[in-house]
């Protein structure tokens, strides 16, 4: 009887390094995703903002500053239309465009700056309302470089724009004075925090940009690592076969060339002895057909020509259909458990352990119904071909080709057992682990 097919599995050996990877490399993406989705909302805002508030600062002094009849349009409106006009084209070539194209270099910007904010103050020699804005300067300060610039024009800023509103410059007094510079401090402070906390990150984000892309240098590094073991594992697998069909060769083929040689020369030496001729000429017949059949076996074991084709459950299945129609056996094949990509080595072994099961019961077992199961239990899996044959005893379950199995599944770090006794059939069982293409556990083993 089989052993309980569960017993003797291991605990998961835990996440892979390249998991681990992954999910750092997703979290980076998903940051990054995050700040460059504020750095265009950010750049948004410092491209339109000058417009914006020009433009509501525009229409707001011609509809409600100016009289209806526009009698002091000369010469103050013209005026104030001329400097719109200059602070449109102040803004547009030495901001916008610059800043679309990604041009805007420190020192244009400074200069930029000083521009604007002159022709703010200026602006607001004719009216108040265009305190409105010279609020654009709070934006455009972020753009200086270095740091402490961009708090200095901030705070340029809120003096030209609180000592308008307070009229300070008109008639001073030390209480609108005091008033002037507590309003400036605060609005300095609050503003300018925003432009050092932003220097001091660029060059950590930088770093990081920097290590994103070297993980995912390294990654890509690691994928072609991985095709080169998968390449060399097939080849090494490769050359196992040879050797493996190499011995088969010398006990099968060999062994039945030197036969039929042996017997065709004895048949010669008697050639004379009527009756002996024949007997020996029938032997060597017997063990040519016994070599050719050997001689196709060995040559479809070449290649698993089913697993080229399909995956593990799917080529078993294939093989058994195959064989029951050949043999003209009832066979079934039964898959256990939740399916998990398996390595090209562990595939192979458990396919031709089926395959030498198989061709086993056809040879000698003389069975009326054979059973091939495939489980998954998520750290192992399982192999199992039984049949209702003649059986044997222990002692005769030693040959090459119970070896050769039991050599191959140890192989790929498996153990295979067989279990039989006259008039009870055989079973053959192999365990080998759960390891997924690239040498890792299966997820089934890591979610444990």
């Amino acid at each position: 009887m089989m052993r309980d097919a569960g017993a003797g599995e291991h605990p998961g050996s835990g996440t892979h390094p390249s998991a681990i990877a992954e999910e750092v490399e997703s979290a980076h993406r998903s940051r990054l995703a995050w700040k460059a989705e504020q750095l265009r909302v950010w750049g948004l805002l410092q491209l339109v903002t000058p417009w914006l508030l020009l433009t509501v600062s525009t229409a707001v002094y011609f509809s409600w500053t100016l009289p209806a009849s526009g009698e002091h349009f000369w010469p103050e409106g013209a005026s104030v239309l001329g400097l719109v006009a200059a602070s449109v084209l102040w803004v547009l070539f030495g901001h916008t465009l610059p800043l679309r194209r990604r041009t805007l270099r420190p020192v244009p910007a400074g200069l930029y700056f000083v521009g604007l904010l002159a022709l703010s103050v200026t602006l607001m020699t004719y009216s108040d309302i265009f305190l409105v804005f010279t609020v654009a300067g709070f934006f455009h300060a972020y753009m200086l470089k270095p740091w402490p610039l961009g708090v200095l024009g901030v705070l340029t800023t809120s003096v030209a724009l609180n000592g308008a509103a307070m009229s300070v410059w008109e008639d001073p007094t030390p209480q609108t004075l005091a008033e002037l510079i507590l309003i400036v401090t605060v609005q300095t402070a609050a503003i300018g925090v925003g432009i050092v906390l932003t220097a001091r990150s660029e060059p950590e984000e930088r770093k990081r940009e920097a290590l994103v892309e070297r993980l995912e240098a390294a990654l890509h590094e690691n994928a072609g690592l991985h095709a080169q073991l998968v390449a060399q594992a097939r080849e090494a697998g490769a050359q196992d076969e040879r050797q493996r069909l190499a011995g088969e060769i010398h006990d099968t083929l060999a062994q039945g060339l030197a036969g039929i040689i042996t017997q065709l020369q004895a048949a010669e030496r008697s050639a004379r002895v009527r009756g002996e001729t024949e007997e020996h000429v029938g032997r060597a017949l017997r063990l040519a057909r016994s070599s050719l059949t050997e001689a196709r076996r060995s040559v479809q074991a070449l290649a698993p020509r089913e697993l080229g084709q399909a995956h593990l459950p799917d080529a078993l299945r294939t093989l058994t259909e195959r064989w029951a129609r050949e043999q003209g056996t009832s066979a079934h094949m039964e898959v256990t458990g939740t399916r998990e990509p398996l390595s090209p080595a562990i595939e192979v072994s458990l396919f031709r352990v089926a395959q030498e099961s198989l061709t086993n019961v056809a040879k000698h077992a003389d069975a009326a119904r054979v059973g091939v199961t495939l489980s998954y239990t998520g750290t192992e899996v399982l192999l199992d071909v039984r049949d209702d044959g003649r059986g044997f005893a222990d002692e005769v379950g030693t040959g090459f080709g119970l070896t050769s199995m039991r050599q191959r599944i140890r192989g790929v770090g498996g153990h295979l057992e067989v279990q039989s006794a006259p008039g009870d059939g055989v079973s053959v069982s192999a365990r080998v682990p759960a390891i997924a293409p690239g040498g890792t556990r299966t997820k089934g083993e890591i979610d444990r």
